[in-house]
């Protein structure tokens, strides 16, 4: 049979009665929120909002040669391709 461990607080501490109640009388007491910190959630952003996905399929040898540039380079496959479509778009249009 297993034991069942407390549950930790993020700080790995273990969040015993003790823990609570002292929050418990912080919480009442009126909580001082100008040191909590925000945290954001998610990935940084790639511009002024939310980036969002395409699913795009390579043949296998353009795949090796993405991911050739990508070692190369030392970034993401994703940063690649996002330079190589930039660069594209900014090319003039062949009429």
């Amino acid at each position: 049979m297993t034991t069942k461990r407390p549950p930790l607080t993020i700080g790995g501490r273990s969040i015993t009665d003790e823990l609570v109640e002292k929050a418990a009388e912080q919480a009442e007491a009126g909580l001082d929120t100008e040191h909590l910190v925000r945290r954001p959630g998610g990935r940084p952003l790639l511009g002024s909002a939310p980036a969002g996905n395409i699913s795009v399929r390579f043949p296998p040898d353009l795949r090796d040669q993405l991911r050739a540039r990508a070692r190369a380079e030392q970034v993401a496959e994703a940063e690649v391709i996002r330079r190589a479509v930039h660069d594209y778009l900014e090319r003039p249009r062949a009429s």
